[in-house]
């Protein structure tokens, strides 16, 4: 793959703000020398290209017209040793949006193409430094808003997963070349009991690809978060709730009945899980045309919710509306809470308990913050089991290796069909294949150029 870029491609690294540093990434064939050109000591000479590789130099950037643009230090890192597997050089200067682009400017002045989304990564990818799951997990690992989700990206980057993907398939090969020898040459291969040899086998690979797939519904709310809609009718403590579970004053907070008007989205980091919070407005049949607007938006985040928290004054009685609603979104995992039990008698919530029995209810105060912990102690429970506990784990984070798990352990059963009906064993070859190709998508093995494009193009800039 040495060799494969003519060009040479330059991004600013670090996000486009005022800070500390910035950094500026060259890629290519001619990293090197475009930054030489570019990179000068303080009397004038140009040292890039005297550069040792893993080094780095103090220098300043000059313009076209030798004028200092900015004080820098320059680190260059020589083929095939680099991330991109390429030459590459970068430029940290002093952060700032002015001075960044000047400095980038300047370099694709001297011949490099800015680069687009995900085109340090491509080049890894293809360069053969990363394979495709691995330089995914640099995006998610970017991306992470928990320790949890952090972690399991490292895991995969690491190579992990590869590592896994690529000893079931080392299997699946190894089975497919024995039978096909078999075929081509049955005075020295006898496939008697065969099957029964193999059926233990086939069953354990099955097995770790079920095992693999079990792991994505953690992994999913890892790099996704949770969907959290706060519903309930009017002045029941919703916005409360909100603000006590962000640990500030987010929401307005009114005995007036309908203060909240429209969504109010937030993000909360409950340790190992995300939950993205969307506050809604009360539920009541509205005469101002513009709060019943707010009422059709907070049911339609409802609808689309993975988490319900419904709010409910627990020092009126339960109503057949709280009841009815609540029994409206089956496919979301929600969670009754009584707020105001500052207020309230115990038998109410007894009674809550009675009614919604196949529900969790928690007895809650936003005021005192009582019930806050039982909460968070059981959205974690309920939404992550301790998927990547233990240092060996390996969570399915993404929907396409689901997809290609699930494709490879449909053409695997389809084999194991075989082997019980007794069919012969060159029908197994076909769709063993079938799975190795499948897993093969994981690791970019047997990936289209089209579906890499589209991958790569959604990451960040400079990455």
């Amino acid at each position: 793959m040495k060799g494969l870029f003519e060009d040479t491609i330059a991004a600013i690294a670090t996000p486009l703000s005022a800070g500390g540093i910035s950094i500026i990434r060259i890629s290519g064939k001619d990293a090197v020398p475009i930054a030489d050109t570019v990179c000068v000591t303080k009397s004038g000479k140009h040292f890039v290209k005297s550069m040792a590789s893993h080094t780095v130099h103090y220098g300043f950037v000059a313009g076209s017209d030798g004028q200092i643009i900015d004080e820098v230090l320059t680190s260059v890192f020589l083929s095939p040793k680099s991330y991109t597997g390429e030459n590459v050089v970068e430029i940290s200067c002093h952060g700032g949006i002015v001075v960044t682009r000047k400095i980038l400017g300047r370099i694709l002045e001297c011949g490099a193409r800015l680069a687009e989304p995900g085109d340090f990564s491509k080049r890894a990818y293809l360069n053969g430094r990363m394979d495709l799951s691995q330089a995914e997990a640099v995006m998610d690992l970017i991306t992470s808003e928990s320790d949890a989700a952090a972690k399991a990206s490292v895991h995969q980057l690491t190579g992990m997963l590869s590592g896994r993907i690529g000893e079931i398939r080392e299997k699946i090969l190894f089975e497919t070349a024995h039978l096909e020898a078999a075929m081509d040459d049955p005075e020295h291969y006898d496939l008697t009991d065969y099957a029964e040899e193999f059926l233990p086998l086939l069953n354990a690979l099955m097995s770790e690809i079920k095992k693999l797939m079990d792991s994505y519904s953690a992994g999913r709310i890892l790099r996704e978060g949770i969907s959290t809609v706060i519903l309930g009718q009017p002045n029941t403590g919703k916005s409360s709730l909100l603000n006590l579970l962000l640990g500030q004053e987010r929401a307005i907070v009114s005995d007036i009945s309908g203060t909240t008007r429209d969504t109010l989205e937030e993000t909360l980091s409950l340790g190992d899980v995300t939950l993205h919070l969307i506050d809604t407005a009360g539920l009541r049949d509205a005469d101002d045309p513009v709060e019943q607007i707010g009422v059709e938006r907070a049911l339609n985040a409802a609808a689309e919710a993975q988490l319900i928290l419904y709010v409910i004054d627990s020092s009126l009685p339960l109503s057949e509306e709280d009841v009815q609603r609540i029994s409206e979104y089956p496919n979301a995992f929600r969670v009754v809470i009584l707020n105001k039990n500052d207020l309230q008698e115990a038998f109410v919530y007894e009674d809550a308990k009675k009614v919604f029995s196949d529900i969790p209810v928690i007895s809650f105060s936003s005021k005192t913050g009582d019930g806050l912990l039982k909460l968070q102690d059981l959205i974690r429970d309920s939404f992550y089991r301790g998927a990547i506990q233990e240092e060996s784990s390996i969570v399915i984070t993404r929907a396409r290796h689901m997809e290609a798990l699930s494709d490879a352990l449909k053409s695997l059963e389809l084999v194991k069909d075989s082997v019980m009906a007794g069919m012969p064993e060159d029908l197994y070859t076909v769709d063993l294949m079938n799975a190795y190709r499948s897993l093969g998508l994981i690791i970019g093995a047997e990936i289209e150029d089209d579906l890499a494009d589209k991958i790569f193009s959604e990451f960040c800039l400079g990455k």
